[in-house]
């Protein structure tokens, strides 16, 4: 009771306050940095500061296998809307992101989210999917940033779901490596279903990364299986409950 009580009159309205205030900033520097940098440092910034206002302790490991600077496509399980600020502050790379193009069409976020260089996904659009990832892959090998993926396609509430082969695609075309990451603990942090954020320990292991030079693009179903399968090792006891 005293937890949700908490939630309610201190987490949830300094969550409100630490979005809008850094939403506000990304939006305004975003009319002097058309490349996006400056955003992204202000979403590590923001994403810190969620983490911290939730109590979230994160543990990394495997930090050594990312080389600052470089470009990766980054492929992590999903458990909870958390998963974002713990990749965000802890890897040392300019991330963008791939989300579902009804995230776009909200208000102030989606023209946040077009400004900043994400780029949305239609699901049930096989062919504006294949723009997307051919952009993606574009945007790596030209701007040398990361982009990062859940390839299951939404949090899962229990068991990991099978993996897309979006990721795969784009880290093939792109001629990138392709780094697994697992995440747990995010779920006992914000559960899926609730608003409230309670305190705990995360942790965030990154893979060895898997080199995609000289893979074709009918390579993507075997790649795709191979990731999954790094992803759930390193995911640890996140599914076991």
């Amino acid at each position: 009771m005293f937890s949700t009580i908490r939630a309610f009159l201190i987490l949830d309205p300094l969550v409100l306050l630490a979005t809008a205030l850094m939403g506000t900033v990304s939006m305004m520097v975003s009319f002097f940095d058309s490349s996006g940098r400056t955003q992204h440092r202000v979403a590590r910034a923001w994403a810190r500061m969620l983490l911290w206002i939730a109590g979230a302790r994160v543990r990394v490991e495997g930090a050594q296998r990312i080389a600052p600077g470089s470009s990766y496509v980054i492929v992590a399980n999903h458990l909870s809307f958390m998963d974002i600020p713990a990749i965000l502050a802890h890897l040392p790379v300019e991330i963008r992101f791939l989300a579902k193009r009804s995230l776009f069409k909200a208000p102030f976020i989606g023209y946040h989210l077009r400004r900043a260089g994400h780029l949305p996904v239609e699901r049930e659009d096989v062919r504006a999917s294949l723009k997307t990832m051919g952009e993606a892959a574009h945007m790596i090998r030209s701007r040398g940033i990361s982009v990062l993926i859940f390839p299951e396609g939404g949090r899962s509430p229990h068991e990991m779901r099978e993996f897309r082969e979006g990721a795969a695609y784009i880290a093939i075309k792109a001629g990138a490596a392709a780094v697994p990451v697992g995440l747990e603990g995010t779920r006992q942090i914000l559960p899926m279903g609730s608003l409230h954020m309670k305190p705990g320990e995360v942790v965030l292991r990154i893979g060895e990364p898997i080199q995609t030079d000289g893979l074709k693009i009918h390579d993507r179903h075997a790649l795709t299986e191979e990731l999954q399968r790094r992803v759930a090792e390193l995911a640890g006891a996140a599914y076991r409950d």
